[in-house]
């Protein structure tokens, strides 16, 4: 009767385990969705290799610069690259976690680019922030096709704000969490600017 009794209470061990795991990551998942996002900072900003952080027009730079962004523009490829800092903050009194993020990026509301954050990040409780770092890289030339080289290189240009603030940016987001080992995604996206929003 005791070996029986034994094996029942670990059998009830086994299960309560994933149960319990499950009910955490669902709480996560709850927890998250109260959870304000915002576009931080924008830094490391070039074009073509040109560092265009605080520069604001095509006069700002020297002869020489401004030469190599016109050449680049006109013979090739015209590469805008650049870190944009998300600020994750969390109002609830437990962690929340996210295993994976889609993004879409805009400037200006003109779709630059999307792609998907592949990495664990979690938000600490009590409003605690996590800063997420995405490091973009945008050929101007094809996200502007039709757009002469005048106007595609002042478009990258003035890009960061006063505080280095991205207020020409807009990123789209779908969160998701595992759950049980399957993933579980936000329906549709949320949209993120330079002040906080949650997830709706």
């Amino acid at each position: 009767m005791k070996k029986v009794l034994a094996a029942l209470t670990l059998l009830s061990i086994i299960f309560l385990i994933p149960s319990c795991e499950i009910l955490q990551q669902a709480q996560q998942l709850g927890t998250l969705a109260k959870c304000d996002f915002r576009l931080q900072s924008v830094n490391q900003l070039s074009l073509a290799g040109i560092n265009v952080q605080n520069i604001h027009k095509l006069s700002d730079l020297s002869l020489l610069d401004a030469g190599r962004l016109t050449t680049a523009v006109a013979t090739g490829n015209f590469p805008l690259d650049f870190t944009l800092n998300i600020e994750a903050k969390n109002p609830n009194p437990a962690d929340a976690g996210l295993t994976k993020m889609d993004w879409i990026l805009l400037i200006d509301n003109i779709e630059m680019t999307r792609g998907v954050v592949d990495q664990k990040v979690t938000i600490p409780a009590n409003n605690g922030i996590s800063v997420i770092p995405m490091k973009m890289h945008v050929d101007l030339k094809q996200a502007l096709s039709g757009k002469g080289a005048d106007a595609i290189i002042n478009f990258g240009l003035n890009l960061a704000g006063a505080g280095n603030k991205p207020t020409r940016f807009t990123m789209k987001l779908q969160p998701t969490i595992n759950i049980a080992n399957f993933p579980i995604t936000y329906p549709g996206y949320i949209t993120v600017g330079t002040d906080f929003s949650g997830l709706k």
